[in-house]
């Protein structure tokens, strides 16, 4: 529910900010809340190698659909809240999306029921788990741990990296089950006949079970999207790797100031450093990765499958880009009307400009979209200029 000033004069006086009206206040109604039990706190294991619980509930129907599980966060999470295995919970959903525990019922507590103990390896390959120290979350360091592959070539086929349009979360998993998939270079010796001759199993409703096989159609398509994707380019493939850290733009950065994945196996931390919009953290994470001898060993077969790990002529000519923007840092936050998030860095890019993903006394200016976040407002606390869509056309129109 929202309540607004009606007068408009007063509207005017008032003014905005950058994310919000000062004449209109939002209240949100609480989240409705179930009560229900709580079967058991299980673990899964992200593409990073991120451990984090679950709970699997008794199933109840909160807020539109049937909540069978639910997040926990991390092991710190439930210490502090005292969520037991056979609790009675309260759940709702987050933003009316999310479904979470808040908390225990204490007073319906059954006696013996013990606190919940975080595992110390990994439910899948075994491997000790491991917190860094300020961290709460454990993670499983074992490259090779199928639940990280599993993740981990999603993440390496999505839009974002690779775009291996067809190679989703059912495919993957028949892949690594049959064998035919051990790391992600493995993708690129797959054939039509071997992707064919893939079944997967469905039940109906009246209990039968139904054996589809996945056909020389599907598979064609899937083999010509992975042929595809050798092209990608530099940027592409580092976001892809699933390096810590890493994201869409740290792969750009990296691409557009190393030239190729040699280059960047070969710097040295200093040089990482020293890389505009690369820090401590990041230039760390990146070395660490390339340092360990099964990703070097995965690097040479990608290479030797045919993966381009240089950078594309588009990646290079934006490194070497100069022009009115030359010298310039920008940040995109929020959503523009008129063209995507990647449109706009492009633009910036051409003119000679760089895009940084925060806010620091470095960037020249913010450009504001619809719905932004805390950088908005962390360039008014910084005096930095902030330009809105109409001003952002203007600029990269001249």
């Amino acid at each position: 529910m929202v309540v607004k000033l009606n007068d408009v004069e007063r509207r005017r006086a008032l003014g905005t900010t950058s994310k919000f009206p000062r004449w209109a206040v939002a209240f949100k109604f609480p989240a409705e809340q179930k009560t229900t039990k709580l079967l058991k706190i299980a673990v899964n294991v992200g593409r990073t190698g991120a451990v984090t619980p679950f709970a699997m509930l008794d199933p109840i129907f909160v807020a539109g659909s049937t909540i069978s599980m639910a997040t926990l966060h991390n092991a710190d999470d439930i210490a502090r809240k005292d969520i037991r295995e056979g609790d009675w919970v309260i759940i709702e959903k987050a933003g009316d999306v999310i479904p979470r525990v808040v908390g225990p019922v204490l007073d319906r507590r059954e006696p013996g029921v013990e606190p919940w103990v975080m595992p110390t390896q990994c439910p899948l390959c075994q491997t000790t788990l491991h917190r860094d120290e300020g961290e709460a979350v454990w993670r499983c360091e074992n490259t090779s741990c199928p639940s990280k592959l599993q993740r981990g070539l999603e993440h390496f086929a999505s839009r974002g990296a690779m775009n291996i349009e067809g190679l989703g979360e059912s495919l993957i998993a028949q892949l690594l089950a049959s064998g035919l998939v051990t790391d992600y270079a493995d993708v690129y010796g797959l054939t039509v006949d071997q992707l064919a001759g893939l079944t997967a199993t469905s039940t109906r409703q009246d209990g039968k079970e139904i054996v589809r096989r996945f056909g020389e159609k599907n598979a064609a398509k899937v083999v010509e999207q992975i042929d595809r994707s050798r092209q990608a380019g530099l940027s592409r493939v580092l976001y892809g790797l699933g390096i810590r850290h890493v994201g869409e733009r740290g792969g750009q950065v990296l691409a557009q100031a190393f030239g190729s994945i040699d280059a960047i196996a070969r710097a040295p931390m200093a040089q990482l450093e020293q890389t505009h919009e690369i820090g401590p953290v990041l230039a760390a994470s990146v070395r660490e990765w390339f340092d360990e001898p099964a990703n070097q060993r995965l690097i040479e077969r990608l290479g030797q499958r045919g993966v381009r790990l240089e950078a594309t002529e588009a990646e290079r000519a934006r490194a070497s880009a100069s022009g009115p923007l030359t010298g310039k840092t920008y940040v995109l936050t929020g959503t523009l009307a008129t063209m995507t998030r990647e449109e706009a860095a492009g633009a910036i890019e051409r003119l000679g400009g760089k895009v940084a993903g925060s806010v620091s006394k470095k960037t020249t200016a913010v450009v504001v979209g619809a719905d932004p976040g805390r950088k908005a407002e962390k360039a008014q606390t910084l005096g930095i200029p902030v330009l809105d869509e109409d001003a952002f056309r203007l600029l990269v129109a001249g």
